[in-house]
């Protein structure tokens, strides 16, 4: 297979193609790589990690704000925002756990993904009902109010 079959693989057959390319690096044939689009997964690969942390921050983050802003709503409504933290906090670890360069990356992340999760709480706070009364969106921050201790921090609920 020469480096042209590789990269019609590429467009025709993806996973013979990362099947093809692994072979070819174990056998250390790097003359016939196709690195080109090898490059360009590998960039994806970073990109697709950066987004996954940027994901779950802004879920844990959302719900962090709302448990902040609406904390007099009953609370069978906020355990399930409980039970968010909880379980993207821990998203959040297996992330760091399984890229652990990533750590670098938090504040930007953090940074990166509040806007988001600032959104997120102000449209589900719009939502409430039992007569739970909405609040107004200037109430909620434009900046993280969370430092990257309390982000992090298994007790922290945003109280």
């Amino acid at each position: 297979m020469n480096n042209q079959t590789l990269q019609t693989l590429y467009d025709s057959d993806f996973q013979v193609w990362i099947e093809k390319t692994i072979d070819c690096l174990e056998k250390q044939q790097f003359n016939r790589l196709d690195i080109q689009h090898l490059i360009e997964e590998l960039t994806d690969l970073g990109r697709s990690d950066r987004k996954e942390l940027e994901s779950n921050l802004m879920i844990l983050m959302a719900h962090l704000l709302k448990l902040k802003i609406q904390n007099n709503v009953p609370e069978q409504m906020k355990g399930s925002w409980y039970d968010s933290v909880v379980e993207h906090r821990q998203r959040v670890y297996k992330n760091l756990r399984d890229t652990p360069s990533l750590k670098n990356y938090l504040e930007t992340a953090i940074q990166s993904a509040y806007p988001d999760a600032r959104k997120v709480a102000i449209k589900e706070g719009k939502l409430a009902k039992l007569g739970v009364p909405i609040p107004s969106e200037v109430v909620y921050p434009i900046t993280c109010p969370f430092t990257l201790e309390e982000v992090l921090d298994e007790d922290f609920m945003g109280l």
